[in-house]
């Protein structure tokens, strides 16, 4: 990943010095002070700072989208913040290449995507009061999205809830920017494939003032090469060691955030 707005690796080192004694290695990764959850516990953010933030998380996600990568686990906690309010995605731990095989067990729970809690079989009932929620804004959905769902405990629970129509946003946010409340409502969609995109959000009119197309790149397509290698362990270390001892640290001028 190198993207501004998606975390990097400065460098990669092992203090050992052979194959053979093979063991640790570190990834430098640039220093950002603080991310969204903490600033969020301690301070009522500014519409302008919203707006960037908001911006700067869609710029990344496009970036890891258009690779063919999902996250998986977006949330306060995993967006990194500097004193410049410049922000970065953290945490790839859960991210991996898209299939419909997302598993909901690991997602922080109130940030967990309704597809990641309906395409996951094993339904707890902290997990349906969860949708329950949901689906008291967005509405209960349609027969067509029903359809689409891989599992049959999904669909069956689906067709067991009372009809509940889709809130007005509008009320709901009585206080907001008009226009931050039509982009939610446009996020904030039960069925992904009619969901906006984080590259069709960027052109929202919310983001006008602050909108460049030129940041706003994509990636190349992720290299998957390695991923379903069936390799022993002592294959694992050799490419590993070999990747570590190949690796070219960026070219870029030292900054603040990582000069530390």
């Amino acid at each position: 990943m190198k993207h501004e707005n998606v975390i990097g690796i400065l460098d990669v080192f092992t203090p050992d010095i052979t194959l053979e004694k093979f063991n640790d290695f570190y990834l430098v990764m640039p220093f950002m002070g603080t991310d969204l959850s903490k600033i969020m516990k301690h301070e009522k953010l500014t519409e302008d700072r919203i707006q960037f933030l908001v911006y700067q998380m869609l710029k990344g996600l496009k970036y890891i989208h258009s690779s063919g990568i999902i996250h998986r686990d977006l949330k306060p906690g995993n967006l990194a913040v500097n004193e410049d309010c410049e922000l970065k995605i953290l945490d790839f731990g859960l991210a991996r290449h898209t299939d419909s095989e997302m598993t909901g067990y690991v997602v922080t729970r109130w940030y967990r995507a309704p597809e990641v809690i309906l395409n996951w079989m094993h339904y707890t009932q902290t997990d349906l009061d969860q949708l329950t929620e949901i689906m008291k804004i967005t509405g209960t959905p349609t027969q067509d999205f029903v359809q689409k769902l891989q599992s049959q405990d999904a669909k069956n629970y689906i067709k067991s809830l009372p009809k509940v129509q889709k809130k007005d946003f509008a009320s709901i946010l009585k206080y907001a920017n008009p226009l931050a409340v039509n982009l939610l409502e446009k996020m904030l969609v039960l069925d992904a494939e009619k969901r906006i995109t984080a590259a069709e959000a960027l052109m929202h009119p919310y983001f006008e003032p602050i909108h460049d197309p030129e940041e706003e790149i994509e990636a190349e397509k992720y290299d998957d090469t390695f991923d379903n290698m069936d390799l022993p362990l002592d294959e694992w270390k050799r490419i590993t060691y070999k990747e570590i001892l190949n690796f070219n640290p960026p070219q870029t001028s030292e900054s603040k955030e990582t000069a530390v």
